[in-house]
């Protein structure tokens, strides 16, 4: 019973894995991330201000979410 679960798990994983490797190699994809870094890039050499004040608000925002109070 065991050894079929772990079977299966293994499985399920190397799948996820193949899946994972396929997306990764994707040309199409890769061209998209370098435009939308390049964007990017261009936004925040425009507005560096904003740029830092929306990076410190994110983060305060992360960082309250991932806070616990206990």
């Amino acid at each position: 019973m065991n050894e079929e679960i772990i079977a299966n798990l293994n499985e399920r994983l190397d799948s996820a894995i193949d899946r994972g490797r396929e997306i990764l190699d994707d040309e199409e994809l890769q061209v998209r991330l370098e435009e939308l870094k390049d964007k990017s890039e261009a936004t925040i050499r425009r507005h560096p201000i904003k740029s830092v004040v929306i990076g410190l608000a994110v983060g305060f925002v992360v960082a309250k979410i991932f806070t616990s109070e206990d």
